[in-house]
């Protein structure tokens, strides 16, 4: 988000997802998430599900 220059708000409302929502994304605090949405965050910041996501193993 820092390097599009887009608040958090602003994502949340592009995304169609509630600011809220979209902090407990930011925050690891999700245990799922959807692909839509996943989909909608990777194509407003024009990045790659990787390039968002981290797999912590146990």
């Amino acid at each position: 988000m820092a390097k599009r220059k887009m608040s958090a708000g602003e994502l949340a409302e592009r995304i169609d997802i509630t600011p809220a929502n979209l902090s407990i994304l930011k925050n690891n605090k999700a245990k799922a998430i959807r692909f839509s949405t996943l989909e909608a965050i990777c194509r407003e910041l024009d990045c790659q599900p990787a390039d968002i996501l981290e797999y912590k193993g146990e």
